[in-house]
């Protein structure tokens, strides 16, 4: 991406800011086309160069490119595009500047930077980088990591398998899609389960049947497998099933109500009834799908709400002319309009994520025609992007609309909850203000083995899903929790302590006194302070409710009723904590006991190991064999045999 860069202001100096790899920088002096001043002599300060807006937009071309505003320190807190440069950055100090924004932006401007490029495509696409690079306090940025699920069908096989897939749409086969969540995947594949009866099963496990699975037996699977369905049979199902997914119901419909007719007048009733029940189950699903279209149109309607400074925009994919679902980004934005929005949604989302032939917004936007060739270009298809005025479109886009307002006011009636019982919780632990971030430790483990301990995080919008983390304890005697408690929490707040994260205001020990005495000697010896320290101990009978509250500094646990707020939100605190270290110690232990103790004998390779295997008739029937047991197998040493036996019977 050619282009020469300008960079104008006091702060930071041009000679030491990195220039970008993707640009010909021609940087030049702050004064603006005059004199520069002398060099200061040595042990003298440079001289501070005023910030002239006006004389900056002076020396600015007119042609295309990307602004950078920098603050006093050199940081870029606003990143924007312009087919002029000159009109554009000179609009912003106008005497009477209307939009506050604006106003407020350019109270911290200390110095600018400036792109400019070959065409108004190059600068959007050099926008959306520099956005990502930089994530400017005033532009608005979307947290965008959402990897969307797909239905796959594998071609290759003469047995095709539907199934769900996420990832590389680069392997050999048929993809549907996008989904908006994994439910819709789920719903829709068991949908054509019934319907069709597609093999659900991996490759490896297909090969190697040799009777029916319970899905066969529950009418889910045809048994490809065992051969009860021939291969031209299945491959009509497949055929049917794609053009469901196409959104050719009706023809579909229609194929097999043909089909059990002339069974029927074969006199082949077991199978007409079999296509009966098939008709029958797929016009259950037509009966779901409220709004239907031409079964060629793929598009995507957007739609942007505003609420208390928060902005939410609703995704909602049209596949094959019909509605897959929708989901949604929430974004703050410093008085942004909602075209605005729309805009940046659109560019940061379509230039990570592949785009359909029709983009449906709620809210115009400005040089949408630029917007749509960078897509276009990046997608490799023709992309259009408009917002629609009457017909079946317009009703999506009403029906994105709706979806946006109610999951706003959900968000905002859930942080406002969230608000209240971080404020009780305040109180209660006799906190100065309401906590702002929650940490809680677990440990989980089955008799000591594969002991995980975890570390989840909460703030004022909930689960801060990022910052959280889970420690395989080794090194400890098994059972041993004030051990593994110890050890997670010496991991998690040395890395604190060095700037990994912030520290928590409240720090929760799932555990009563012994662990908050563990935590509390840990602390000190890290030297780490935080507002309060609890223990929270399951109450009589284990019952929810009845918990108690071990604060350090206190004699008497604190004991609040079944319905306090603040209750609650330690309880969901501690319960999504028990959560995650439960899901990583069944990941662990289930990892550990998939392999074989006999993988851990030195000099017993794959080959040996299979020897023993087939000899013996599995592990239960090495283990009771001798030394001279073993060298009997083909392979097996004296000294192997005997590396086997002390390896299976330690100490024995």
């Amino acid at each position: 991406m050619g282009g020469s860069r300008q960079t104008i202001g006091p702060v930071p100096p041009p000679t030491t800011r990195p220039v970008d790899s993707s640009t010909d920088a021609l940087t030049v002096s702050p004064s603006l086309g005059r004199a520069a001043p002398e060099a200061p002599c040595e042990g003298e300060e440079a001289p501070i160069r005023a910030f002239d807006p006006l004389a900056i937009v002076a020396t600015l071309p007119t042609r295309p490119g990307v602004y950078r505003m920098l603050d006093a320190k050199g940081g870029v807190i606003y990143v924007g595009k312009a087919r002029n440069l000159k009109s554009r950055v000179g609009s912003y100090f106008r005497a009477d500047q209307p939009h506050p924004k604006v106003v407020a932006l350019v109270q911290q401007v200390c110095g600018i930077e400036v792109t400019i490029t070959n065409s108004d495509t190059e600068a959007l696409l050099l926008e959306f980088n520099l956005i990502k690079k930089f994530r400017p306090h005033y532009n608005i940025l979307l947290k965008d990591d959402k990897s969307f699920p797909f239905l796959y069908l594998s071609t290759t096989h003469e047995f095709p398998r539907l199934s769900f897939y996420r990832g590389s749409r680069r392997i050999p086969g048929k993809f549907f899609g996008p989904y908006p969540s994994t439910p819709a995947v789920r719903d829709t594949l068991l949908q054509l389960q019934k319907v069709f009866r597609l093999r659900p099963c991996e490759d490896s496990y297909f090969a190697n049947r040799s009777r029916a699975c319970l899905q066969y037996q529950i009418q889910r699977c045809s048994g490809p497998c065992v051969g009860h369905v021939t291969r031209e049979d299945y491959a009509t199902d497949v055929h049917a099933a794609v053009r469901v997914l196409e959104g050719r119901n009706d023809a579909v419909a229609l194929d097999i109500a043909k089909r059990m007719d002339a069974a029927s007048q074969l006199l082949q009733y077991e199978k007409a009834a079999t296509l009966r029940d098939q008709l029958s189950a797929l016009k259950a699903i037509q009966a779901k799908q409220i709004v239907t279209a031409d079964p060629d149109l793929e598009c995507d309607a957007i739609a942007v709400t505003e609420a208390a400074g928060e902005y939410c925009i609703a995704l909602m994919f049209i596949r094959g002319g019909q509605n897959l679902g929708t989901t949604h980004y929430f974004t703050r934005a410093a008085l942004a309009d909602l075209g605005e929005v729309t805009a940046a949604f659109l560019a940061q989302h379509y230039l990570t994520h592949a785009a359909p032939s029709e983009l449906l917004i709620s809210e115009p936007i400005p040089d949408s025609g630029i917007l749509a060739d960078a897509l276009s270009a990046h997608a490799g298809h023709r992309v259009s992007i408009h917002c629609p005025v009457r017909g079946l479109k317009t009703r999506w886009v009403a029906m994105a609309q709706t979806n946006a307002q109610s999951a706003l006011k959900m968000r905002l009636a859930t942080h406002a909850g969230i608000a209240a019982q971080l404020a009780q919780l305040g109180a209660a632990l006799g906190l100065a203000a309401a906590p702002r971030r929650i940490e809680c430790f677990d440990v989980s483990h089955t008799r000591g083995e594969a002991t995980v301990a975890s570390c989840v995080v909460f703030g004022v919008d909930g689960p801060i899903k990022a910052d959280y983390r889970r420690f395989n304890i080794e090194g400890l005697a098994p059972g041993d929790d004030y051990g593994a408690m110890r050890q997670a929490l010496m991991r998690r707040y040395r890395r604190l302590k060095a700037g990994e994260a912030a520290l928590p205001d409240v720090l929760l020990i799932d555990g009563g006194p012994g662990q908050l005495t563990e935590a509390a000697e840990m602390l000190v010896e890290l030297g780490v302070s935080v507002q309060a320290v609890v223990g929270v101990a399951k109450g009589v009978e284990r019952r929810p409710g009845k918990e108690r509250l071990f604060i350090l500094g206190r004699d008497e646990p604190l004991v609040l009723g079944g319905d306090s707020p603040a209750l609650h939100v330690v309880q969901r605190v501690r319960d999504e904590a028990h959560r995650f270290a439960i899901a990583g110690h069944r990941a662990r232990r289930g990892k550990a006991r998939q392999s074989s103790v006999l993988e851990e004998v030195k000099g017993l390779g794959p080959q040996r190991r299979r020897e023993l295997l087939k000899h013996f008739g599995g592990l239960q029937g090495i283990m009771g064999a001798g030394v001279d047991d073993l060298t009997r197998v083909h392979g097996i040493s004296q000294r192997l045999a005997e590396s086997i036996y002390e390896r299976l019977h330690p100490g024995g």
